[in-house]
């Protein structure tokens, strides 16, 4: 004869493990493992139970963002122990809202090769995935909207010679990196530097948001050991000032987009405003 177990006396009986399909009898079971303690989840084996449902009942959700079921089910027993699914009208409803933005914030972290809690931020919600200018057969100049101001505004600036040669996307990062060295930069941090740069105006909608971006950057310029200074002074110099006043003239423009539409290194070393800006700045790096 097998002999009943004695329950915890917390004025009502564990639910059987069919018990928590409901949000009442889900209630009552987060309820109970709560006034337990925290060792409940670990050994009462109703716990046991709900998690293995939990992550039946979210795997195809899982599935879905590219994830394990139990990534799923994880986030299933954060939402649980919190006191608003206690004591929510509907537990079972919080929990599953819970997963579904927890594998979608998972998702897109994996993507942009970032944290959780990073990719949770609306400032990231513009970007993409981390894409290899390889990937696509047409130059960035042809599909990217950062680029966009090459058909839309060169139209209304006074033309004042012959329109220069256009330049690929390659030749023009060569040249800004050639420029830098020339100006004192080292040549591994202007390389470094320029390539990052240039990454992040792929994933964002315009220069200005890229700039934006990289200039709250603050991990970047100190993995390449560059002072503050230095880091805002080249992102003015290679993207360009991102006043409203300056978007037709050099100095709106910056670097890359001026190697873009032809012009050369000889013309950009004598705009005696860059070479000053950029040698000023060069000359504390890497010292």
């Amino acid at each position: 004869m097998i002999e009943s177990t004695t329950t915890p006396d917390h004025g009502r009986e564990p639910p059987a493990p069919s018990e928590f399909h409901g949000s009442e009898e889900l209630r009552c079971l987060l309820c109970r493992l709560h006034e337990d303690g925290t060792g409940a989840w670990a050994h009462d084996p109703v716990a046991a139970e709900l998690m293995q449902y939990t992550r039946d009942k979210y795997a195809a959700l899982a599935v879905k963002h590219r994830l394990d079921p139990w990534e799923a089910a994880s986030a299933a027993f954060r939402a649980m122990i919190t006191p608003a699914t206690r004591e929510a009208r509907d537990p079972w409803a919080v929990i599953t809202h819970a997963v579904r933005i927890a594998c979608s914030v998972e998702e897109r972290s994996q993507g942009l090769l970032c944290s959780p809690h990073q990719a949770r931020r609306s400032r990231f919600a513009e970007f993409h995935d981390p894409e290899r200018f390889s990937d696509r057969d047409l130059p960035i100049t042809a599909y990217h909207p950062a680029f966009a101001i090459l058909e839309s505004r060169f139209d209304d600036i006074e033309a004042t010679g012959p329109e220069p040669a256009s330049t690929s996307v390659q030749q023009a990062i060569d040249a800004a990196i050639t420029l830098l060295t020339l100006l004192g930069w080292p040549s591994e941090t202007s390389q470094n530097a320029v390539e990052h740069v240039c990454d992040a105006l792929t994933k964002a909608s315009t220069r200005q948001a890229a700039y934006q971006a990289l200039r709250s950057d603050r991990q970047t310029p100190a993995l390449m050991d560059l002072p503050r200074t230095a880091w805002t002074a080249l992102l003015r110099a290679l993207l360009g000032s991102p006043e409203p006043a300056h978007p037709a003239t050099p100095l709106g423009r910056g670097i890359l987009l001026r190697l873009l539409i032809g012009e050369t290194l000889p013309v950009l070393l004598n705009d005696d405003d860059l070479v000053s800006l950029l040698a000023l700045t060069g000359s504390g790096v890497g010292r």
